[in-house]
């Protein structure tokens, strides 16, 4: 499997996001650059999520079937949106209770358009997109509430 290269504008990899991008700001999504999208990649999957929450992993975004133009606008709906732990089908930014939290932003490459309902959560798209991966790339922010 090939790597894509994920930046933003908005943040450098391992460095802190913006208030802008998290509940204490505007809340919404950073915009993301896809660098390396290989020959044959037909959509992008991204999913953020939270490993270091206190119950376990916290999903902030799944959004599937993106076109693979190798960017993602801010402020923007780029693709079908499923369920978040926060209970909606939309951008939830970093909102930690404690401590700083890390942030991966996972981008894939798949070969295929994935038929899910908007309903679906993580773990659905990562069951679909299993034998479609073309390539797969991560940018790590950090938050830290004051």
């Amino acid at each position: 499997m090939t790597a894509l290269r994920v930046t933003s504008l908005a943040f450098q990899s391992n460095s802190y996001i913006p208030a802008k991008y998290t509940c204490d700001g505007s809340n919404v999504n950073p915009p993301l650059k896809v660098d390396d999208i290989p020959e044959g990649a037909s959509s992008l999957v991204l999913i953020v999520d939270d490993p270091d929450a206190p119950g376990g992993t916290w999903d902030h975004w799944v959004v599937w079937n993106i076109p693979s133009a190798g960017k993602i606008d801010e402020n923007s709906i780029p693709g079908i949106e499923g369920w978040n732990s926060f209970r909606k089908r939309s951008y939830g930014g970093p909102c930690p209770p404690s401590g700083t939290h890390r942030y991966f932003f996972k981008l894939y490459a798949l070969e295929a358009q994935l038929s899910l309902p908007p309903s679906s959560r993580k773990k659905d798209v990562e069951l679909a997109m299993k034998g479609h991966i073309l390539a797969h790339g991560v940018l790590v922010g950090l938050y830290k509430r004051s």
